[in-house]
């Protein structure tokens, strides 16, 4: 390996010149089940929701003497990018426990689940429609080059499974709506209402067990900690994908995402996929 830029002591490798590879590579040449989380790893269709989510909560959050909007909107911001990855009802747990700490008497968290829904849906509205009835194309709303690896992984003889915290049935909606639920066929899962009865660590949990499998058998790709953090657990192969939502397709990785998904031992940093098929098949030992 060879690191390229003295600004940021970055390793990586000539082949793949768009991947962070903080410590030597191991071969897997036994992967035979791939795990990919949604929005920000795929979709892209919900790009921009914490500019939804984070105005939400500062609208709710009862205001200490003297505190500003500022302050309100940081520690939202800070409880919310904490909790990412993980299903969105807990964010909204935390978003009641700090209105109860401030005084106030919060709502269930599935009633400001659910608002925070409604107003999602409102800025992604017209995304969606135009989707559906073929104006937009899904390749717009695909995360650079994703569906090559799809393809490639697939045609490797690989099973793939998504898994989001995203609601079960906005995932499978918006999968079809981009094109790629051929890829996983009935493997696609998402958050419930009832929220204990789904977590990513459960699918983890769920893949081995089913296939009789051990965890170094899986790699995962996501943008969320928990995604990460997960298949580290069971010793599985773990790409973290640092994507710059807002500028599709840059080549930049969002430094936010990074520290926070190497601060879990991702084996590998992308920005997107423009060298991901090279790096896999290397991983892979195909």
């Amino acid at each position: 390996m060879n690191e390229i830029g003295t600004k940021t002591g970055r390793e990586t490798d000539s082949r793949w010149p768009s991947i962070e590879i903080p410590a030597p590579l191991a071969l897997r040449p036994n992967i035979s089940h791939a795990l990919f989380d949604f929005d920000g790893t795929i979709s892209l269709i919900r790009q921009g929701w914490p500019e939804v989510m984070v105005p939400m909560f500062v609208e709710m959050l009862p205001h200490r003497p003297g505190e500003s909007d500022a302050a309100v909107r940081q520690m939202a911001l800070d409880d919310i990018m904490r909790l990412n990855g993980k299903q969105t009802i807990y964010q909204m747990i935390q978003l009641a426990d700090r209105i109860r700490e401030r005084g106030g008497e919060p709502k269930e968290p599935l009633w400001y689940k659910h608002e925070y829904l409604r107003r999602l849906e409102i800025q992604t509205r017209e995304r969606t429609g135009g989707l559906r009835n073929g104006t937009i194309r899904p390749e717009q709303f695909l995360v650079h080059k994703v569906r090559p690896l799809l393809e490639h992984l697939q045609s490797r003889g690989l099973t793939l499974y998504l898994a989001s915290g995203t609601d079960e049935y906005a995932v499978k909606d918006e999968a079809n709506l981009l094109d790629v639920t051929k890829y996983f066929g009935s493997h696609i899962y998402g958050a419930l209402d009832d929220y204990k009865q789904f977590s990513k660590k459960m699918i983890i949990d769920r893949i081995l067990r089913e296939n009789s499998i051990d965890g170094s058998r899986l790699i995962s790709f996501g943008d969320g900690y928990v995604e990460i953090e997960n298949t580290k657990e069971v010793g599985g192969f773990a790409v973290a994908v640092a994507s710059d939502e807002a500028h599709n397709g840059s080549g930049r990785v969002d430094e936010w995402k990074r520290e926070r998904l190497l601060g879990v031992k991702a084996d590998i940093v992308i920005p997107d996929y423009r060298d991901a098929i090279a790096l896999v098949d290397y991983v892979l030992a195909k």
